[in-house]
């Protein structure tokens, strides 16, 4: 049965090992959360497209952490370009009326979201619509710039079931910098949307595009795509400051959990899987190793001598010396039964020779005591002097008995 046990527990660890090592070997699984930070290599992280604006633009490129009500309060008199990319670009009131404002002032506000709030919309008189793949299990968006001079390719994007473009453009005062269809039927024609647009606003200008994921990782690396985001990063003026915002983000910029490190890493992952397993095999033998507490009962008490002590003394408060010394001759008879193992039916002379061999008294003092008791039990009433006298004698004997 030993050997057999022996055989179960091989046959586990064997198991467990090849279900690590398959799960080690397993290719990690991609995320395609949509972060839009810059130092994140997912697919839909910027890292690529930071990279890039700080090695062509290194002395002009700034990472800004902060919001921009809060960096535009303080670095009022900074000019240049301010880009927000993210999937959706949400200022509230009190900010984009301070973007608005600094933009107005020369500057240029770039920003690339799926959605934009009502209140830049209607600043802008612009307005959106969706735009869906027609149902095709693979969807598929065609993006293209109009400008003929940036000589850059139709992209072709997969990723995306649907898309938003602009609709009722003012032509005096928007410029079309983008377009975007999906793949047609063969019956129809084939209609082209609008979804970069570039405003002047005072005398600043605002770019707007609905295709932030051209700024990805994912969407520069892959083929030539990137002659797309370059030929929208040529509106820029490359001569003043470019504001990179890091504050707008869906992903986290950092990671407060001191978990990550271990669960993000394959290696570190896996070493902390194991540590969990073997301290639960450690305390699933471990226990079966060692014999449980066994609990401390205390033993019940013996209340007998409390409880003849109490009637006792009910008796002497009562003066009831008689009762008293009945109940003392009967315990003091049941005290030679059971510790000395002699039967006192018969009370003679050859009982008290016997009895003071027993319990290493002398004679003499066997027979006055139980003259003593003799001359008790025939009286009907009992003085305190002679109960006290009788209760002396018992104990002194008693204490020979137990050799004192």
């Amino acid at each position: 049965m030993f050997k057999k046990g022996w055989v179960y527990i091989v046959i586990a660890i064997i198991t467990l090992g090849l279900i690590f090592l398959i799960e080690y070997n397993k290719p990690k699984k991609i995320n395609w959360s949509e972060s839009y930070v810059s130092h994140h290599k997912i697919p839909y992280g910027t890292y690529v497209f930071n990279d890039l604006m700080e090695k062509y633009f290194p002395s002009k490129t700034k990472q800004v952490r902060k919001p921009p009500f809060e960096f535009l309060s303080r670095n009022d008199s900074i000019e240049g370009t301010y880009i927000f990319v993210n999937r959706f670009v949400d200022f509230g009131e009190a900010e984009l009326n301070t973007l608005l404002d600094w933009t107005s002032k020369g500057n240029t506000l770039f920003i690339a979201s799926d959605g934009f709030e009502e209140q830049l919309l209607d600043t802008l008189n612009l307005e959106q619509y969706s735009i869906y793949s027609g149902g095709q299990l693979n969807p598929l968006f065609y993006h293209e710039l109009v400008n003929p001079g940036l000589q850059t390719d139709t992209i072709s994007f997969e990723k995306d079931y649907y898309t938003l473009a602009f609709d009722q453009i003012d032509t005096l005062n928007t410029i079309v910098l983008g377009q975007v269809y999906a793949k047609p039927d063969s019956t129809e024609i084939n209609p082209k949307n609008i979804n970069i647009v570039k405003q002047p606003f005072g005398n600043g200008e605002i770019i707007l595009s609905t295709f932030p994921k051209a700024f990805t990782n994912y969407f520069i690396l892959k083929d030539e795509n990137k002659d797309y985001t370059a030929g929208l990063l040529s509106y820029l003026d490359k001569g003043k400051s470019i504001l990179m915002d890091n504050h707008h983000k869906s992903g986290k910029s950092f990671y407060t959990s001191p978990m990550y490190l271990f669960l993000n890493t394959k290696e570190l992952k896996w070493a902390y899987y194991l540590v969990l397993i073997g301290a639960l095999v450690y305390v699933i033998f471990e226990g079966k190793r060692k014999q449980r507490a066994i609990p401390v009962v205390a033993p019940l008490k013996n209340q007998t001598l409390a409880f003849t002590r109490t009637i006792a003394d009910m008796y002497f408060e009562s003066g009831e010396q008689k009762k008293i010394t009945e109940h003392k001759v009967a315990y003091f008879l049941e005290y030679i039964r059971t510790k000395l193992y002699m039967a006192t039916q018969d009370i003679d002379e050859s009982f008290l020779r016997r009895l003071a061999t027993r319990s290493n008294n002398t004679l003499e003092d066997v027979q006055q005591l139980f003259a003593l008791i003799h001359n008790m039990e025939s009286k009907e009433q009992i003085t305190d002097m002679e109960l006290q006298q009788l209760n002396k004698k018992i104990e002194a004997f008693k204490a020979k008995v137990d050799g004192k």
